[in-house]
């Protein structure tokens, strides 16, 4: 877990991340970040209109990024280091095991989200930081227009 000191008490620096490290941290947004807002951008550009944030039924304080409730539709943008993306994965140096255990818990979350919303007819899209802005939106308007009827 962490070094131990003569005394048997963990040592100041077991945990402690860099400056630099922490800045970046705290200046990352969970919501609304330069990701989602260039996607959501473009949907409304093209005229559709959804929700943001969208607390997920039967999921205690759990949101998807955009939602079409009506459609019942949910909508995850997703971080490639936050979610464990298998193409971006990065090897974290500082506190391994705290980081691994939180990607892998977001991981099975993900999963478990997933499952409860398909049980509820719900269609769940997730797309990683890394694709192509054009190609999630087509996505998001196929689906949308697919479950519209048209």
């Amino acid at each position: 877990m962490g070094v131990h000191g003569a005394t048997g008490t963990m040592t100041q620096s077991s945990y402690e991340t860099a400056p630099s490290v922490r800045k970046r941290m705290q200046r990352t947004r969970g919501k609304d970040n330069s990701f989602e807002q260039n996607i959501r951008t473009r949907l409304y550009a093209i005229g559709l209109r959804y929700r943001v944030n969208y607390s997920l039924p039967n999921l205690k304080r759990r949101s998807c990024d955009i939602a079409f409730p009506r459609l019942k539709i949910a909508i995850f943008l997703d971080g490639c280091f936050w979610h464990g993306c298998p193409e971006h994965s990065t090897i974290v140096r500082k506190n391994p095991e705290f980081w691994l255990s939180k990607i892998n818990r977001n991981r099975e979350r993900d999963v478990e989200t997933r499952e409860v919303l398909a049980q509820f007819g719900w269609t769940v899209l997730r797309f990683w930081e890394h694709q192509v802005a054009d190609d999630i939106v087509d996505a998001i308007v196929s689906t949308v227009t697919h479950a519209r009827g048209f």
